[in-house]
């Protein structure tokens, strides 16, 4: 049998209908379907990418010295990280690469379980079923099988906006440390905590200063608007980066070298992050209310990029009564049983749109 066959069917394409629905609106197609940034990446990391245009030589897999230092210190200051060193950080090919790739890499396979919350980016699965692994559908940390090898934690969450709470963050690293197995903790949408704290688990108040079993991921693809650089990383215990890196070298997984000195503009750099904050705090104050008064509840949405919506019906059925109003959103269904009933709202569109769709959805 080969690998297609064990994967799940790509979800995005059971939205074409209502994607035809939606585009065929007067006012034209509102697409809150996806998390892609819209808004203009920081001039600063276009002058770096584009300084760094000659390049001839390979890049390495663990990249520069000046990325390493800047992935460090960004860690580090802002996410009050345990000192990290130059052998617990890596570049990596955007983040969704290294969630599909993590549980190979690390020799996860037949017999071993991957464990990733209940309602969750697809990805996290499909990494498992790469792998061989078994994907196990988890929330609790006190429940875990035997054979757990890898956890997958992600807060704040996609596609709920969950913001893991510093107890349960807690309760994580010591299950995962019980049974041996690594705590992979994507903090990819960290910079945008709307209603609690994020947290990272690099920070001491969940490690007690131990590192042991425990990666972070992070990416500029969300806090920079820079999806299509593909710029990421993975920082943490040593033990585990270092030997992940020689592996890649093998694989030849290694980032762009002009991408590498975009990253190091990116993450010197907050004020393009706060300033992006506040565009995405606006959207979600115009799109927030206009649900609700739609007749949807939001649900968790702390933080991320996303308003999580139900009105207690099946999500299919919610995704074609806003395709009628000319908005496209991505159904639960795509992220678990557990996520049946809701539907996910992005504010990844222009203010323009995210006012379109208000207006739309106005009783």
């Amino acid at each position: 049998m080969g690998l297609g066959a064990r994967l799940p069917d790509f979800p995005w394409d059971t939205l074409a209908g209502a994607k035809r629905v939606a585009s065929a609106h007067p006012g034209g197609l509102v697409d809150l379907s996806v998390g892609t940034p819209v808004d203009p990446a920081p001039q600063l990391a276009i002058d770096a990418l584009a300084a760094a245009g000659d390049a001839h030589g390979y890049p390495t897999v663990w990249g520069t010295s000046e990325v390493r230092a800047a992935i460090r210190s960004y860690l580090e200051s802002r996410w009050n990280s345990v000192a990290l060193t130059d052998e617990g950080v890596l570049p990596v090919v955007g983040t969704k690469e290294l969630v599909a790739w993590l549980p190979l890499l690390l020799g996860v396979g037949s017999g071993d379980a991957v464990v990733f919350p209940e309602c969750a980016y697809p990805t996290y699965e499909v990494g498992a079923l790469v792998a061989g692994a078994r994907p196990v559908p988890l929330d609790s940390p006190s429940a875990l099988p035997d054979d757990t090898r890898l956890i997958w934690i992600n807060s704040p969450a996609n596609p709920s906006g969950k913001i893991l709470s510093l107890d349960e963050l807690r309760a994580f690293v010591a299950a995962a440390r019980e049974m041996g197995a690594v705590l992979a903790s994507d903090e990819c949408y960290g910079e945008f905590a709307w209603d609690a704290e994020a947290i990272s688990v690099l920070d001491p108040r969940v490690n007690d200063g131990d590192l042991s079993n425990i990666l972070a991921v992070h990416s500029v693809s969300k806090r920079s608007n820079a999806a299509g650089y593909r710029g990421g990383f993975v920082a943490g215990d040593p033990a585990v980066v270092h030997p992940l890196m020689q592996v890649r070298k093998h694989l030849g997984m290694m980032v762009p070298a002009p991408v590498q000195a975009a990253m190091v503009a990116f993450l010197g750099d907050q004020q393009h992050v706060e300033e992006q904050r506040e565009r995405y705090l606006a959207r979600r104050a115009v799109l927030k209310p206009a649900l609700e008064a739609a007749g949807f509840r939001i649900d968790h949405s702390e933080g991320s990029l996303y308003l999580w919506a139900t009105r207690g019906e099946n999500c299919r059925v919610s995704i074609d009564w806003l395709a009628e109003r000319g908005i496209l959103a991505a159904p639960g269904d795509f992220y678990g049983d557990a996520a049946a009933n809701h539907v996910r709202v992005a504010l990844t569109a222009s203010d323009e749109r995210i006012s379109a769709a208000a207006s739309r959805l106005k009783p």
